[in-house]
C-alpha cells in the first residue's frame, strides 16, 4: 500500500469522529436558538405593564384589566421623526372610540425611546389631539417595557416593531399583531372583532 495514503486513511479515521461530534453539536446549537426570547403571543400570560402616562399618572396592565380587556399598541416613537404610519393608526383607533367603549375596552399607547425629551416628543405626537375616555398614551424610557415585551427593533433609525395586542381580563393575550416593517398594522376592525369574541 502507498504509504501515504495510509497516512491519509489514518488521519481520515481519527477526523472523522471530531467531525462527527461538530455536527451533532452545531445541530444542538439550533435548539438553543429556538429557545430565545418571543413576543406574547394568543394564549400567553401578558407580562406586566407599568409605564407613566404623559399626564395622568401611572398606568397598570393589572389594575386597568379590572374593569375590561386591554388593548396595547405600541408605536414606533420618535426615531428621528414622528412616525406618519403611527399618527394614521392613532388617529383610526381614537375615532372608533366609541366601538371600544362599548366593549368596556381600555387602549393604551406605548410611545418608546431614550428617556431625553421623551415627554415632550410624546405630546408632539398627540399635538393637540384630546385623547377620548378609555385612551391612555404612556411613555417607555429607554425601552423599559418594550425590550421586557421583546418587542425591540434593535436597528439604526428604529425603536420598537409597531405591535397591537388584545389582554383580556384574565391578563391572557388573545390577539396579537406584530408587524416587522413600518406598515401592516393591525387594522381596527380585527381588533374589535378579537374584542367581541371574548
Amino acid at each position: 500500500m502507498n504509504p501515504f495514503s495510509l497516512i491519509f486513511h489514518s488521519r481520515a479515521m481519527t477526523i472523522a469522529p471530531v467531525l462527527l461530534a461538530i455536527i451533532v453539536l452545531s445541530g444542538c446549537s439550533g435548539i438553543v436558538v429556538a429557545t430565545e426570547k418571543q413576543p406574547p403571543a394568543v394564549g400567553d400570560a401578558a407580562p406586566q405593564l407599568e409605564l407613566k402616562s404623559y399626564d395622568t399618572g401611572t398606568v397598570k396592565l393589572d389594575e386597568a384589566i379590572q374593569t375590561g380587556p386591554v388593548v396595547v399598541i405600541v408605536l414606533r416613537g420618535n426615531p428621528g421623526y414622528q412616525c406618519p404610519l403611527c399618527t394614521r393608526q392613532a388617529g383610526q383607533f381614537i375615532a372608533a372610540a366609541k366601538d371600544f367603549s362599548a366593549a368596556h375596552a381600555t387602549v393604551v399607547m406605548v410611545y418608546p425611546g431614550p428617556e431625553a425629551e421623551l415627554e415632550v416628543k410624546a405630546r408632539e405626537f398627540l399635538k393637540d389631539t384630546k385623547l377620548p375616555d378609555g385612551f391612555q398614551l404612556v411613555i417607555d424610557p429607554d425601552y423599559t417595557f418594550t425590550n421586557a415585551w421583546h418587542l425591540r427593533w434593535d436597528a439604526a433609525k428604529e425603536t420598537a416593531y409597531p405591535s397591537t395586542f388584545v389582554v383580556d381580563k384574565a391578563g391572557k393575550i388573545r390577539f396579537a399583531k406584530i408587524s416587522k416593517t413600518h406598515g401592516d398594522r393591525a387594522p381596527v376592525a380585527d381588533v374589535l372583532k378579537a374584542l367581541k369574541e371574548l
